[in-house]
């Protein structure tokens, strides 16, 4: 699929949320509560930009019901940052003030919403970027999620020992600057399980058309590639 969207752009609305620990935060949510499939769309360190919306868009059209948390409203609510040097620097700032923890809260939160009408309802996540790590986390840390992707997720190496609790897919960019080969080798040594692509041509963050390292031809594979494994895991019995 082109990543030039459709006409058909299926619309959003802000929502507000509650964790576990009384914090209130917006989430992103789009396509229809009635859908049989959910997922939770975890941010880059950039925030709930363009991009991220998007995507939700395209997931809604695909038939999920998605919610995606604004996390830095932890530290400063309706952060979001540009694609670029300064807006990196930011993010990993706000980044160093959140909790791990905190934001599993706000997942778990997320997953509540999406299925207070059906305790069983299944739930997914994905993510990109640091979401890509949180999407992992989310996998091997809580029982939240019955399938999970990350997209180019940074320090998945580091938090490899502990398998994930439900299926799980990963895709790298083999020309990533910041994940260094060894870290994907390691991981797939380490996980079997899991499902873990190599996109040779592909810099970090190549499915967002926003960034300099925006790669169509693998944004295109890895989102086919995505959405299959999700359809595949997410759904009745």
């Amino acid at each position: 699929m082109d990543h030039k969207h459709s006409q058909e752009k299926t619309e959003g609305h802000m929502i507000r949320l509650t964790a576990a620990d009384g914090h209130e935060f917006e989430a992103w949510e789009t396509g229809s509560p009635e859908s049989t499939r959910s997922i939770v769309v975890v941010q880059e360190i950039f925030g709930l930009t363009g991009h991220i919306r998007d995507v939700c868009s395209d997931l809604a059209q695909q038939g999920f019901h998605v919610l995606a948390p604004a996390l830095f409203d932890r530290v400063k609510p309706h952060t979001v940052l540009a694609y670029n040097e300064a807006g990196l620097k930011e993010g990993l700032e706000f980044r160093s003030g959140i909790s791990p923890h905190l934001i599993q809260q706000d997942l778990e939160a997320c997953a509540q919403k999406l299925r207070q009408d059906d305790d069983h309802r299944p739930v997914g996540i994905i993510g990109f970027c640091w979401g890509g790590l949180i999407a992992w986390l989310a996998a091997t840390r809580t029982h939240h999620f019955n399938a999970a992707v990350g997209w180019y997720g940074g320090g998945i190496a580091n938090h490899c020992d502990t398998a994930p609790h439900c299926p799980t897919q990963l895709h790298f960019g083999g020309e990533d600057a910041s994940i260094p080969p060894g870290d994907v080798q390691k991981i797939r040594a380490s996980r079997p399980e899991v499902e873990v692509f190599l996109y040779d041509q592909a810099g970090h963050g190549f499915g967002c058309p926003e960034r300099s390292s925006f790669n169509q031809d693998a944004r295109d594979l890895a989102w086919s590639r995505s959405v299959a494994f999700l359809k595949h895991h997410i759904k009745r019995g």
